[in-house]
């Protein structure tokens, strides 16, 4: 029968554990950065959606002005016509 050295295989176990206990840290770590980078793009895609919302809003309120300024420039046409008409 083989012997083996006393505590080789303890050493063995000791130092897999430490390279799982390392590698657990960086994944959490790795994680912890994925997160606040997903947080950062989320604000970002908020802060994106609303200016496109302010600008929509914005092009259809100018449509709406252009609207009646149109409307108010036809008014004031035909009332010169009126005014200016020959008899």
């Amino acid at each position: 029968m083989e012997t083996s050295e006393p505590g080789k295989n303890e050493k063995a176990f000791k130092s897999f554990g430490k390279k799982v206990d390392d590698f657990l840290l960086e994944l959490n770590e790795a994680g912890e950065r994925l997160q606040k980078e997903f947080e950062g793009k989320y604000e970002e895609l908020k802060e994106t959606a609303e200016r496109l919302k302010r600008e929509a809003e914005s092009k259809e309120r100018w449509k709406e002005v252009e609207s009646s300024l149109k409307k108010a420039g036809d008014e004031l046409a035909a009332a010169f016509k009126a005014a200016f008409k020959k008899k």
